[in-house]
């Protein structure tokens, strides 16, 4: 036996094998044990493979699988694939292979890399988003949508990608830009089908309140979902002023506003480029004007528009607007800051109290009134005051607070038939059709006499027909467009010819329900197995990035809560714990990417340090949310902590023998105590990088140990718990030692957890100062007697040191006992 390096090349080998057979990792569906499911994010296989960047996620839900198995839970911990959509398409048309094969190589590759990572999964339940057995249950979901009036069809211009050749949502345009290939994006005006999200808003925005996920996503969605109270005003065209314009109330320009207690402040109404009134209430005279304003702001991004850098710009229409309350009339123009899917696509011009309004407002030449200060008296109109305050030059609202004044002249109002009470959502509808070819089908068909009708459930699913002649040909239409055999059918409610919807359905519908299908993969009579249902979901911990906040986190609480509605699930949240895992950057600050050359792959480090040693250094590398840099120099350290435990086992027949006749020793049974309550403690809170520091520190200690007599009971009881602390971060190395140091014949990872005597592990205990470069940074709370090394180690790896160190050399750790430990950092 080597007892200095840990081999590790051939213990992985032997155990994996055996592992393999026992099916270490399968959960039982009738076991009698509390359930306990914890979830990754539905990755998408890329060509690229998994980098150790990816193992940010991967391994800490791997360890806490283990924690929970070892706790006495029934866990689920399945894997799958989000393998539909433009990456693997794009892909395919580049390297001339089909996506159906590419997506096998893809996930093939995935597949052999976390098992090699030994992520401990139920393979048993492995799912594919591209599998007809699984996408048949996305087609059965629109469907429910669709009966349940939350599809729809509708014409609309859309954000247009001309590299990936398809329609994007709102929420996959970032920047200007498509989120996949990063190329800027236009509009086009399409027919399209849509998911009636909007429904859901407030359901949506309320329900975060009942979930435990990180604050910085709750704001993200609120940010998203937009919700706005206020009131929605009508402001009438002026007569006579444009040509077919008439003083009916179907001409009404309804104006929504968060603050109605501006309106008499109001100069001018502006209207956006793509409001359906615009080329009605332009006069001949600004209609050359117009129309090439509107055809440049149509060719502007959202983010650009709305650019409070960007100097304001804008058109008049030669129309003017009757103000509702005091009879005088406003200009009415066209300005690209103003948007279509927000409110009514028209705002009021209040220039004295929107800075918007204000600097456009300067920039044309058009009054600003002050009626709002915050003492009611006049203050000028030099600035803008944009805050609540005190009425003035507003008739008789004069003198109202802007609490007041908004609800008495939103009443006033409401009784005059000129304006209501309005909350409005900036969130639109879904849009969810794709003119690509890898995605699911739609299970439309399009009928001549019946028009759209649904697809019969029993003729689901409606497959993907193969084809060579996937790629997009630029005229906007699907590839299945061309396919005329699959395209033309038969009506299912007349049975006349009719032709089947040749749009796919965007990634993020086969994601929307992926969580419920792992609990009954097999069951073919519906989506999941009702009695499986209720076993496991919904799930307990999920995790992932945050870069999903908007998009896959809100779509499945979405169709989740619809599913409730249903009454296909008794839960209205789909993940009442999330987590997200911060970014691990390369050495050189970036993220990982193919086309930087920056890319470290676990094949590799797995082939240098060994598994265990790569899954203990992603832990260790810093707090589980937060952001770190790879160093492979730092893989050492837990190398060497890894051979340091390969030598002690190898020393153990020999200490016990040494032992004999030692006699127990009560402070070493209070630090197996104290490291097991830590151990506890840490994993409980997914704080795995202090976990490993604990490890660290107690082996250190058992090495001290190592030389001094200590009862034989004693030291097998601490090498035992040790090894069974190591196990869910170290599989193999714990196995070994376990079966073969310690003689045992049943896995390692089937035992239970240590458990720790309170009273026993209690010491006094002082709050130590934790700096970097002098500055505190952190506390930490410990007993006095701590050994100095476990008191350097665990400072250093506390969240608040790891957010300073930023994985910058450490030059010197300085230690005042009981008082403070200084990380010096430079």
């Amino acid at each position: 036996m080597n007892t200095t390096h840990y081999p590790f090349q051939a213990i992985e080998q032997k155990w994996r094998a055996s592992w393999e057979q026992l099916n270490l990792y399968q959960a039982d569906d009738n076991a009698d044990k509390p359930r306990y499911y914890v979830l990754d994010f539905f990755p998408y296989p890329s060509g690229a493979g998994l980098s150790v960047g990816h193992c940010r996620n991967y391994v800490p839900t791997c360890v806490d699988a283990r924690f929970h198995r070892m706790r006495g839970y029934n866990v689920l911990h399945p894997m799958g694939w989000d393998a539909f959509g433009l990456p693997a398409e794009n892909y395919a048309i580049a390297h001339h292979i089909h996506p159906r094969d590419s997506t096998k190589l893809f996930t093939d590759t995935y597949r052999r890399q976390m098992k090699l990572v030994e992520c401990s999964y139920d393979w048993s339940r492995e799912i594919n988003s591209t599998d007809p057995d699984y996408y048949r249950w996305t087609q059965w979901f629109f469907l429910l949508l669709h009966r349940r009036g939350l599809a729809y069809q509708s014409l609309g211009e859309q954000w247009w990608c001309d590299h990936c050749q398809t329609i994007l949502a709102n929420e996959q345009v970032e920047a200007g830009c498509c989120w996949r290939c990063h190329n800027p994006v236009t509009k086009k005006a399409l027919r399209q089908w849509y998911f009636r999200i909007t429904a859901y808003a407030e359901r949506l925005l309320a329900d975060l309140e009942q979930i435990d996920w990180p604050d910085s996503i709750k704001t993200m969605q609120r940010n998203w979902i937009g919700r706005s109270t206020g009131a929605e005003i009508t402001f009438t065209v002026t007569p006579g002023v444009a040509p077919g314009v008439e003083t009916d109330a179907s001409q009404a320009i309804p104006v929504f506003t968060t603050r109605p207690d501006t309106l008499y402040g109001v100069t001018f109404l502006a209207l956006a480029p793509e409001h359906p009134l615009l080329a009605q209430v332009t006069t001949p005279t600004q209609a050359d004007a117009v129309a090439a304003y509107t055809a440049q702001a149509r060719r502007m991004t959202e983010i650009d528009r709305l650019s409070t850098e960007r100097e304001k710009t804008g058109v008049f229409t030669g129309t003017t607007a009757v103000h509702p309350l005091t009879g005088a009339t406003v200009p009415v123009w066209v300005a690209d800051y103003v948007l279509p899917g927000y409110g009514t696509g028209a705002v009021m011009g209040v220039p004295g109290h929107d800075a918007r309004d204000h600097a456009f407002a300067r920039a044309y030449g058009l009054p600003i009134r002050e009626v709002i200060s915050p003492d009611g008296r006049e203050h000028g109109t030099e600035g803008c005051f944009t805050e609540y305050g005190v009425l003035l030059h507003s008739g008789r609202y004069s003198g109202m607070n802007s609490a007041e004044a908004m609800a008495q002249i939103t009443a006033d109002l409401q009784a005059a038939g000129l304006g209501r009470a309005q909350v409005t959502y900036k969130m639109r509808d879904w849009l969810i059709s794709r003119q690509r070819y890898w995605g699911a089908p739609i299970p439309i068909i399009h009928c001549p006499a019946c028009g759209a009708v649904p697809v019969p459930e029993d003729d689901l699913p409606v497959r993907l027909p193969y084809t060579d002649d996937f790629a997009p040909a630029g005229d906007g239409r699907s590839p299945l467009a061309r396919l005329a055999e699959w395209v033309n059918t038969t009506c299912p409610a007349c049975g006349r010819p009719a032709q089947r919807e040749t749009d796919t359905l965007d990634g993020f519908a086969c994601s929307s329900w992926y969580f419920l299908r792992f609990a009954s993969p097999h069951y073919q009579d519906g989506p999941v197995d009702p009695q499986a249902l209720r076993r496991w979901l919904p799930v307990d911990v999920y995790v992932g990035g945050a870069e999903h906040a908007v998009m896959h986190l809100l779509y499945a609480r979405f169709w989740t809560k619809v599913m409730y509605d249903a009454g296909i699930v008794p839960f209205a949240e789909p993940f009442p714990h999330l987590k997200n895992q911060g970014v691990l950057h390369a050495a050189d600050g970036q993220r990982m990417s193919k086309s930087r050359g920056n890319v470290v792959t676990p094949d590799e480090v797995i082939a240098a340090y060994g598994t265990d040693a790569l899954r203990a250094y992603i832990l260790f590398l810093g707090p589980f949310d937060g952001d770190v840099l790879w160093d492979e120099r730092g893989i050492m350290g837990v190398r060497r902590f890894l051979d340091k435990f390969w030598r002690l086992c190898g020393e153990f027949d020999a200490k016990m023998q040494r032992d004999k006749g030692a006699q127990e020793d009560k402070l070493f049974a209070q630090r197996l105590q104290q490291a097991i309550q830590r151990m506890m403690a840490n994993m409980e809170q997914f704080r795995f990088n202090t976990a490993v520091a604990t490890l660290m520190a107690y082996l250190n200690e058992l090495l001290e140990w190592q030389s001094m007599p200590v009862a034989p009971a004693q030291w097998r009881a601490a090498v035992e718990c040790f090894t069974l602390l190591l196990a869910p971060i170290c599989p193999f190395i714990a196995e070994e030692a376990w079966q073969e140091t310690l003689g045992h014949t049943e896995s390692v990872h089937r035992q239970a957890w240590p458990t720790y005597d309170a009273a026993l592990a209690a010491a006094a205990v002082v709050t130590v100062v934790v700096q970097v470069n002098g500055k505190v940074r952190d506390r930490l709370t410990l007993p006095s007697d701590v050994p100095e090394e476990t008191l350097r180690e665990t400072a250093v790896a506390t969240p608040g040191a790891q957010r300073f160190i930023a994985g910058r050399a450490i030059r010197q750790v300085i230690v005042v006992p009981n008082r403070l430990v200084n990380i010096v950092a430079p």
